[in-house]
């Protein structure tokens, strides 16, 4: 039986506290990703947009210059045209139902919200039902073409070299560049509460620059494990893996290394996801925002059928919002792009149902 490595200080303290600061991130700056799709088609606001786009950008310049210099290593993602299609687009509808996106329903719980609590239960609940129970023929299913057997990228079309990896991140700057500065002055923060939007896109991208290199540092016993590479910031299956750790004390991952914390064996990304909250709760006791919210029974429902939804298809999708629309994407990986396409037309879609068109019938 192969023994499992001790974590060590780094491990523990690098995870709990990218999470915290993670966590406190997105609470200061109201960055849901839910809301950032929503809003460009709901209400024709595109800050948090603008702010995603901010985010994106650092992460791709930060993750593949850190690759170029050998400090982490990218796991970029196959392309699964079924699963990467159907998967992001149910994932999409789902948050909408939901009230949050997979980062936004963690963070949430440090708000005291109980529909967030509902929400991370039906969340992982979906996330187990298809990658171990009832739904996983229909997830291997989806999920059994690929096309090509190595990994295809934005730039795989002009090479395979660094020219034509950077020419392509040079145009999706200047694309995203103009992007940004075309709206609401980037560098001219009025008197808010919290974060002002290019700020908190400007330090979820550097957190998310961290979370690759640390993921890959402290994260992976590379002896002997062939699929070392650095996870970075995500939040499907380190939601499950780290309710695998509290329910049988085993994270069992499909691709990830585990370390021993006493009897338990659990990744590095599971004990991330542990900070989030703890962040977030640490900045709304700040801005006084922390309160007890009990919805009515019928809001919980609705949330946790959502939540459910989001599960399979960020699971099939091969990640969620952050874990395809962030760290995927700053791979380069066709298949993350496409995932994330996926994902804001469903978030269109069931905006569209649940929003525009009631308003419309009145």
């Amino acid at each position: 039986m192969e023994s499992v490595p001790s974590a060590s200080f780094g491990f523990v303290v690098s995870a709990l506290l990218i999470g915290i600061a993670f966590g406190y991130i997105l609470q200061r700056g109201r960055f849901c990703m839910n809301t950032a799709f929503r809003d460009m088609i709901f209400i024709k606001d595109f800050t948090l947009t603008r702010a995603y786009i901010i985010a994106l950008i650092v992460m791709i310049v930060g993750a593949n210059l850190m690759e170029d210099f050998g400090l982490i290593h990218l796991g970029r993602q196959t392309f699964r045209p079924f699963s990467q299609i159907i998967g992001g687009y149910l994932f999409g509808l789902g948050i909408v139902i939901a009230g949050g996106c997979g980062s936004g329903i963690i963070y949430r719980v440090g708000e005291g919200l109980l529909a967030a609590w509902m929400a991370v239960l039906g969340f992982f609940l979906g996330i187990s039902a298809t990658a171990d129970g009832v739904l996983k023929p229909l997830y291997d299913l989806l999920r059994s073409y690929q096309v090509g057997e190595s990994p295809i990228t934005l730039y795989s079309a002009f090479g395979d070299g660094g020219a034509a990896k950077w020419g392509v991140i040079a145009v999706l700057v200047v694309i995203g560049a103009v992007f940004v500065l075309k709206g609401e002055k980037p560098f001219s923060p009025g008197k808010q509460k919290g974060f002002y939007w290019s700020v908190t896109g400007l330090l979820v991208g550097i957190m998310g620059v961290i979370a690759f290199w640390a993921s890959e540092y402290f994260g992976v016993h590379t002896q002997g494990v062939p699929t070392a590479f650095a996870r970075g910031l995500n939040f499907t299956t380190p939601t499950r893996e780290l309710f695998m750790t509290i329910i049988k004390g085993d994270a069992s991952p499909q691709f990830a290394q585990v370390f021993a914390i006493g009897p338990f064996k659990t990744t590095w990304a599971a004990l991330y996801i542990v900070g989030v909250p703890i962040g977030s709760y640490i900045s709304a006791k700040m801005l006084k925002e922390f309160v007890w919210k009990v919805p009515p029974a019928k809001e919980l429902l609705t949330v946790f059928l959502g939540s459910l939804l989001m599960g399979f298809g960020a699971t099939t999708a091969g990640g969620c919002n952050v874990g395809q629309a962030l760290t995927g994407a700053a791979t380069l990986s066709l298949g993350s792009v496409v995932a994330t396409i996926f994902i804001i037309l469903g978030n269109w879609t069931m905006v569209y149902f649940k929003f525009i068109k009631p308003m419309k019938d009145l």
